[in-house]
This record gives C-alpha cells, structure tokens and sequence, in this order.
C-alpha cells in the first residue's frame, strides 16, 4: 500500500501526478498519469498525448488513494528499480 512515508521507495507507474515547480517554466502545470519511467524522466498520458517530463529539478505532486504528497524530483532521479524496496 502506498502512504506519504514509503512513496519514494514504491512503484510510481500508475499514479497521478502534477509538476508544481521547475525550471522549465513551460513544464509547469502539465499533468497526466505515469505510464513509464526512466532514470531520469516520467512518461505521463495527458490529455494532449503523452509527455516526457525530467525528474531533475522538477517538484511534483503524486494522487493516490485520495492523498497527495509533494516531493523533489531530485530525490526520485534514479532507476526505478535502484529506488523500489528501499535503496532511497
């Protein structure tokens, strides 16, 4: 079960999410679901197709089970299976 505590350390493929800052002001708003990720990017299925979004310094919204967390995209920039099971 995913909660705010284990977030960086589940699989985020599936999860709404929202990119809140970054430095690539044109980025900011996009909002889709996650249908693949990378070391350093988060493919998401907008409603205008699908965008490849970079972790780095990019803050990001995650909706799930009716919660939301906030986190720094630089905490994520790894390959996801260097991030499951708890190598955060």
């Amino acid at each position: 079960m995913i909660t705010q505590e284990n977030l960086l350390v589940h699989e985020l493929i599936g999860l709404d999410a929202t990119v809140l800052k970054s430095n690539n002001k044109q980025i900011v708003g996009i909002s889709g679901k996650i249908i693949d990720e990378t070391k350093s990017m988060f493919s998401l299925d907008t409603k205008n197709g699908i965008k490849k979004i970079p972790k780095q310094n990019t803050e990001w919204k995650f909706t799930f089970d009716k919660n939301e967390s906030i986190i720094n995209g630089n905490l994520l920039v790894k390959r996801p299976h260097e991030r499951l099971g708890g190598k955060a």
